[in-house]
């Protein structure tokens, strides 16, 4: 039996209505992975938008925004999704035991894993560890982070965050660092990605166009088309005889 060289020899099935999903880059793929809880992520949406959640290929979401976290919006996206959704639990102005107490119904939601964000208190994160058991993810924006210190607190896996310094950063940590799993911003370009992936991240995460940005792009190819949909029922009587039972 022969080998599979590359993705292109991969058998892909979709659906009509379904083929126009949001793919990540297929770089990303070359990524090694991680394993969180039986499950091989290589991927990883930066999105709230359930709308986008729903519609795309990645292997989790990673849903954090700039307002305190609270249960509702993580309960609803981690209701919506199909895929294992990492919660932001704090991280700023939202600390202490509030974002333990939000980490611990996170995990009670379903939640694979918890998020928090910079700046926070080693302290903190121990605090969080002590109240729930899926991994702490933690978000590192530049090299002043004192790296076993995290790891000691209970953090699992670093989330690399630093814009174009980011595969640097990756980089500087692995050097001391060799085995503890690394998520981190691939950057805008295929290239960047995979100069992100040599540096030593397991996995990449991907921040997709916005709804707005997808919907131009379609409605713009809707108005120079000027072609009228056809409904997949035109020309079959049977079918239509069928929808007017129902």
């Amino acid at each position: 039996m022969g080998e599979i060289k590359d993705n292109r020899d991969l058998p892909r099935i979709t659906g009509t209505l379904r083929a126009k999903c949001l793919q990540v880059p297929e770089v990303i793929w070359q990524a090694k992975g991680i394993v969180i809880m039986g499950r091989r992520i290589k991927s990883v949406l930066f999105s709230t938008d359930i709308a986008i959640i729903r519609n795309c290929n990645a292997d989790a979401v990673l849903a954090v925004y700039p307002f305190t976290p609270q249960q509702i919006i993580s309960q609803s996206i981690i209701n919506a999704s199909a895929i294992p959704v990492f919660c932001g639990v704090g991280g700023g102005m939202t600390n202490g035991f509030r974002s333990a107490i939000i980490a611990k119904d996170a995990e009670a939601q379903g939640a694979f894993g918890v998020v928090v964000n910079a700046p926070m208190s080693n302290e903190n994160i121990s605090l969080i560890s002590k109240v729930i058991d899926i991994p702490i993810i933690t978000t590192v924006i530049n090299r002043n982070i004192d790296i076993q210190r995290r790891l000691d607190s209970g953090t699992a896996i670093l989330n690399v965050s630093a814009a174009s310094k980011t595969p640097q950063l990756v980089r500087d940590i692995r050097k001391d660092f060799p085995t503890v799993p690394i998520i981190a911003t691939g950057g805008p370009t295929d290239e960047a990605i995979m100069e992100t992936i040599k540096a030593g991240a397991n996995a990449i995460s991907y921040t997709p166009p916005t709804t707005a940005e997808i919907f131009g792009e379609i409605m713009d190819s809707y108005r120079e088309s000027g072609e009228d949909v056809k409904s997949p029922a035109d020309g079959d009587e049977n079918l239509m005889t069928m929808l007017e039972l129902i």
